[in-house]
C-alpha cells in the first residue's frame, strides 16, 4: 500500500521525461531490497520518492493549470523567505521545531501502542459477526460469578433453535489445569517431550470461523475426526525439524490419567500476539468422546450437549444484519427448556453475547482465557496523545505571536512594496507548514531511535508495525496539515495586521487581546502539565497500595511446581510419590517449606456451590467457593488462623470428615463471630457432604486487588494437590531450584520440569496497570518538557523585549533580585493559577479512575502540593537562566542599543 501511494506521487508530481527512467531505477532498488531482506523496503522506496522531491524534477505547470507559473515562483519565494527566517533565529526555530517534534513524536508513540490494543481480532474475517456466550449466574437472587465460560449444550442448542445463529464452536480447555504433555512417537532416538499451556479441544467449526490460516491440511476437515491434532508452524518445526508433520503421531498424556495417540492433520501460522485466545496445539473436540469406556453415554452428555458443567468457551457466528439483542432477548426461553431445574434450586442463569472485538479491553470476566488489558488505560493515554499535541501547538502559537515585535519591520516593508495583507497570511501559514513539516521529520529519528526502548515501555511486540498501515500515513499528513493551520492561522493574522506607519515609526505596540490570550494559552499549557502530574501521583500511589497491601498470605521466596501431567493410575502409587517428593525436598536445607493445594494465589478460584448450615433452608444457602490444601499449607504460607485450629496430619478425622472457613464465608453462613462457627455441621448437597468447621482462617486476596476477597470453604486435599509452594532460601535460589529438579525427577520420572515465581505470576495480574502506569509517568514527563521548552522561548522574548526598561531600572537602583522578582513574577502567577485551576477538575477524573478497584487509596492533598510544587520549581529553572542574565547584563549595552 505504501509503495503504490508512492509510487503515484512520484507521477504526480516528476517530470514527464524523466518519470520513466527515474520510476525504473526505484523500482529495481526496491526488488533488490526485497531479495535482500532488507528492513521495511516500502518505506524505504517512500523515502526515496521524498528525497527525488526536487524542483529540478518537479513538472513543469501548464498555463491552463489551476496553480500558473506566477504561483510557482510566489510559493518558492514563500519557502526561501520561511527557510531563511528560521536559519536567522537559530533558537526560536530549534525551541519550535524540537518542541513540536517531542510532541509528534509521543502523539505517534501513544497512538501506535493504542492501535495494537484495539487490533485484537483484527485477523479474523467474520470477527463482526461473532460472539462469545457469557454466562451469568445467580443464586437466591445473589450474582454468583460473571463466567466467559459456558455449558457445552449451549452452542448446539442456540444453532438449533436460532435461525440468525449460522455457525457454533466450543472449546475445552482441560479445565483448571491444562497440565498436558505432548510427545512424538516416530520412532527418533530421543523423542520430544514438552508441557503445554497453549492448548485447547476445538470442534471442526473454530478452524473456519476464526479464519485461522492453514500451512498444510483443510481447514474444513482438519480437526473433524477423533484422534487428530493441528499444530502452529512453531510447534511442526519443535516436534519434526523440517520433516513433514502431516500424517505424524504425537502422544497426549495430562493428570486426568488421559493418554491418547494422535495424528497430524493440519498445520496453521502462528497465531498472532493480538488476540485473546492464543493456542498452539488444536485436539479435535470428537476425541473427548472416545473416552466413554463405560459405554453408557456420559461422554456425549458431559462434552457434548450437556447443560451441568460449564467449563468451555462457546463462540457463535451469526448472519451479517443479524440482530444480537433481539437475538438476546429469547435467551432465558432457552434456559428455561435446558435447565427447567433452575427454578426448583433457586437459581438463574443470563446469557448474553459478548462481541469478539471487546473481549481484550472490556470483558473482565472469571475464567478469562489470559489477563486482558484496560480499556480505560487506553481511553486515559489517548487522552495525553492530544494533551501533548495540544501543548506543542500551543507553544508555536506563543511564540510565534511573542516574536511578532520582530517580525513587525519585516511585515511593515512588505506592506510599503506592495504586498497584499491575503499573501502574508500565506507567508507565515507556509512557514507553520515548513516548521511542522519539520517538526515531524525530526519526530521519526526520535521514535526509531528510542523503537526498542518504547516496545519494552508499552509491551507491543517488536514485529508490529503500523506504519505499513496506510491509516498511519493519511493520520501523519493529517497532523502536519491541521497543526500548521492550527498553529499558524492566529500568528499569521496577527502578524500580518500591523500597519506600516506605526511599524516604522516605532509605534507598534501588543494589543491587550493578544497578550490575554498568550496568558491564556500559558495557563492552558500548564493547566494540563499539572493534570498529568496529579495523575502520574495518584497512578504510582495506587499501584504502590496494592502491590505492598497485605494479601493474607506470603508469596515471597516461593516457587511453585504443579503435579505431574504423566501420572501412575494406582492412588498409592501417587500418593507416595507425592510424599516421596516433599519428604525429600524437606531434607534440603535450601528448602524451608513444601505445600500443596488446589489453589493457586493469582489465579480466581473455579468451583463455586451453594453451601448452608444444617440449621438452614435450602433457599437460605449461598454460593461459595470451594479450595483444598494440605497440612502444610496454612503455616507455609504463613495464613492466619483466628478460630479453631488448622488441618493435622495427627488428627486422622480432619481428611473426611472438617472444613476451614474464611473470615468472610463465616459471616455469609450467618456466624456472628468466627468462634461461632467452630464445630457447626454445614450442608454441600452437590456433593452430599456434611462436614463440621474446624477453623477459620482469616481472609486472604485470591486474586489482584483488582478482585473482592473470596468467601471460601476450604477442604483437605491430602495428596491430591494440584500446586505445590516450595519456600526456598532466596540466598540459595539457585542450589534450591536444581534441588527441587533433582528431585522432580526422582519422584516423577518421564514428566519435564517446569517451575516459575509466585510472586513474579501474582503480579502478572498487574501487566496492564503497569504499562499505564509507565506510559503515563513517561508522556507526562514529555508533556512537562514541552512546556518548559515554550516558557524558555517566551522567557527569552519577554527579557528582549524589556531590555531598555530593565537597564534604566539598574541605572536608577534596582538590585539584581528586583528584575528577577520582575521578570519571574508574570510566569510563576500565570503558572500558580494554572494549578489552581485544574486541581478540581484532576480529583474529579482520578477519583473516577480510582473507582474501577474495589480496594483504592484516598486521594490525599499531598498529590496536589506535590504537583503544584513541581510545576513551579520546573518553571522558576526554566526561566532562571534568562531572567539571570538579564538582571546580570550591563545597562549601557542595552541603552546604547536603543
Amino acid at each position: 500500500m505504501i509503495k503504490k501511494l508512492a509510487s503515484k506521487f512520484f507521477k504526480f508530481y516528476c517530470h514527464p521525461d524523466y518519470w520513466v527512467d527515474i520510476s525504473g531505477d526505484l523500482d529495481e532498488i526496491y526488488r533488490h531490497n526485497v531479495r535482500t531482506r532488507k528492513k521495511y523496503p516500502q518505506l524505504r522506496y517512500f523515502m526515496q520518492v521524498l528525497q527525488l522531491f526536487r524542483p529540478s524534477l518537479i513538472r513543469p505547470i501548464t498555463e491552463n493549470s489551476i496553480i500558473n507559473s506566477n504561483h510557482t515562483i510566489m510559493l518558492k519565494n514563500y519557502f526561501n523567505v520561511a527557510f531563511r527566517s528560521l536559519l536567522k533565529n537559530r533558537m526560536y526555530s530549534f525551541i519550535n521545531i524540537f518542541g513540536l517534534a517531542i510532541g509528534l513524536a509521543a502523539f505517534l508513540m501513544i497512538n501506535h501502542f493504542v492501535a495494537f490494543e484495539e487490533s485484537y481480532e483484527n485477523h479474523i474475517i467474520y470477527r463482526e459477526n461473532i460472539y462469545r456466550v457469557q454466562l451469568d449466574v445467580y443464586q437466591n437472587g445473589e450474582l454468583v460469578y460473571k463466567s466467559s465460560e459456558n455449558y457445552p449444550g449451549a452452542g448446539p442448542a442456540m444453532l438449533e433453535d436460532f435461525p440468525e445463529v449460522i455457525s457454533s464452536a466450543k472449546l475445552y480447555n482441560m479445565g483448571s489445569k491444562n497440565n498436558v504433555i505432548i510427545t512424538s512417537e516416530n520412532g527418533e532416538e530421543t523423542p520430544q517431550v514438552l508441557k503445554h499451556k497453549r492448548f485447547l479441544y476445538a470442534e471442526a467449526a473454530f478452524l473456519p470461523m476464526f479464519s485461522v490460516p492453514m500451512i498444510q491440511g483443510d481447514a474444513q476437515t482438519a480437526l473433524e475426526k477423533p484422534h487428530t491434532i493441528v499444530i502452529s508452524e512453531s510447534m511442526a518445526k519443535k516436534y519434526f525439524g523440517n520433516e513433514n508433520p502431516m500424517g505424524k503421531l504425537l502422544r497426549l498424556e495430562d493428570d486426568d490419567f488421559n493418554n491418547e495417540l494422535c495424528t497430524v492433520t493440519g498445520v496453521f501460522q502462528d497465531i498472532p500476539e493480538n488476540t485473546h485466545l492464543k493456542f498452539d496445539v488444536l485436539i479435535s473436540f470428537n476425541t473427548l468422546y472416545t473416552r466413554d469406556t463405560s459405554g453408557n453415554g456420559w461422554a456425549k452428555r458431559r462434552y457434548g450437549n450437556g447443560w451441568g458443567r460449564k467449563d468451555f468457551y462457546t463462540y457463535v457466528q451469526l448472519k451479517p444484519n443479524a440482530d444480537p439483542k433481539r437475538l438476546e432477548s429469547q435467551f432465558p426461553n432457552l434456559v428455561d427448556k435446558y435447565k427447567p431445574e433452575n427454578k426448583e434450586k433457586n437459581m438463574k442463569d443470563v446469557l448474553s453475547l459478548q462481541p469478539l472485538k471487546d473481549i481484550h479491553l472490556y470483558s473482565q470476566l472469571t475464567d478469562e482465557a489470559e489477563v486482558n488489558g484496560n480499556g480505560d488505560g487506553v481511553f486515559y493515554i489517548s487522552i495525553i496523545a492530544y494533551f501533548i499535541l495540544i501543548i506543542a501547538w500551543v507553544n508555536y502559537i506563543n511564540l510565534s505571536t511573542a516574536r511578532s515585535f520582530d517580525r513587525g519591520r519585516e511585515v511593515g516593508l512588505r506592506k510599503v512594496m506592495g504586498s497584499y495583507r491575503s499573501s502574508l497570511v500565506a507567508q507565515f501559514l507556509i512557514e507553520s507548514l515548513v516548521i511542522n513539516g519539520l517538526a515531524m521529520l525530526v519526530a521519526f529519528i526520535l521514535i526509531f531511535s528510542t523503537g526498542n526502548l518504547f516496545h519494552n515501555l508499552s509491551g507491543t511486540p517488536l514485529d508490529y508495525v503500523i506504519w505499513s498501515q496506510s491509516w498511519f500515513w493519511i493520520m501523519v499528513a493529517s497532523v502536519v496539515f491541521i497543526g500548521s493551520l492550527l498553529s499558524g492561522i492566529y500568528p499569521a493574522f496577527v502578524i500580518s495586521s500591523f500597519k506600516p506607519a506605526q511599524v516604522l515609526h516605532g509605534k507598534l505596540k501588543t494589543s491587550s487581546g493578544g497578550v490575554a490570550l498568550r496568558k491564556a494559552l500559558v495557563i492552558f499549557q500548564f493547566a494540563m502539565s499539572v493534570a498529568l502530574i496529579v495523575g502520574t501521583a495518584t497512578v504510582f500511589d495506587q499501584m504502590e497500595y496494592m502491590q505492598s497491601k497485605d494479601l493474607g498470605f506470603d508469596m515471597e521466596q516461593t516457587i511453585v511446581v504443579e503435579r505431574p501431567p504423566k501420572q501412575d493410575t494406582s492412588r498409592e502409587v501417587r500418593s507416595n510419590r507425592v510424599k516421596s517428593f516433599k519428604t525429600g525436598l524437606k531434607q534440603r536445607s535450601e528448602i524451608i517449606s513444601v505445600a500443596g493445594s488446589t489453589l493457586l494465589p493469582g489465579k480466581k478460584l473455579r468451583f463455586k456451590t451453594p453451601i448452608r448450615t444444617n440449621l438452614q433452608s435450602q433457599d437460605e444457602a449461598v454460593p461459595l467457593s470451594v479450595a483444598g490444601i494440605d497440612f502444610d499449607f496454612a503455616e507455609s504460607m504463613n495464613m492466619e488462623i483466628i478460630a479453631g485450629r488448622a488441618f493435622s496430619e495427627e488428627m486422622r478425622d480432619d481428611l473426611d470428615s472438617l472444613v476451614i472457613l474464611t473470615e468472610n464465608a463465616s459471616r455469609a453462613l450467618g456466624f456472628e463471630k468466627p468462634e461461632d462457627a467452630i464445630g457447626k455441621r454445614i450442608e454441600i448437597e452437590r456433593f452430599r457432604w456434611s462436614p463440621s468447621v474446624v477453623g477459620v482462617m482469616s481472609d486472604y486476596h485470591q486474586e489482584s486487588l483488582k478482585e473482592e476477597k473470596p468467601k471460601t470453604l476450604i477442604y483437605l486435599s491430602g495428596t491430591g494437590s494440584e500446586y505445590f509452594m516450595i519456600k526456598v532460601n532466596m540466598d540459595q535460589s539457585s542450589q534450591a531450584i536444581a534441588s527441587i529438579e533433582e528431585q522432580w525427577y526422582r519422584s516423577f520420572p518421564g514428566n519435564p520440569f517446569h517451575y516459575f515465581f509466585l510472586d513474579e505470576y501474582f503480579n502478572s495480574y498487574y501487566e496492564s496497570e503497569r504499562q499505564f502506569k509507565d506510559l503515563f509517568a513517561t508522556f507526562s514527563i514529555l508533556a512537562i518538557i514541552v512546556g518548559c521548552l515554550g516558557l524558555f522561548g517566551l522567557s527569552s522574548f519577554t527579557a528582549i523585549q524589556r531590555a531598555r526598561e530593565i537597564a534604566i531600572r539598574k541605572v536608577l537602583g534596582s538590585s539584581i533580585l528586583n528584575i528577577i522578582q520582575l521578570l519571574s513574577k508574570e510566569f510563576l502567577i500565570l503558572v500558580g493559577t494554572a494549578t489552581l485551576i485544574v486541581w478540581p477538575l484532576s480529583y474529579y477524573l482520578m477519583d473516577q479512575w480510582l473507582d474501577n478497584y474495589p480496594y483504592r487509596i484516598d486521594i490525599g492533598w499531598t498529590s496536589f502540593v506535590y504537583s503544584g510544587v513541581v510545576v513551579l520549581l520546573v518553571t522558576a529553572i526554566t526561566i532562571s537562566y534568562q531572567t539571570l542574565k538579564s538582571a546580570t547584563a550591563n545597562p549601557v549595552d542595552a541603552l546604547n542599543h536603543e
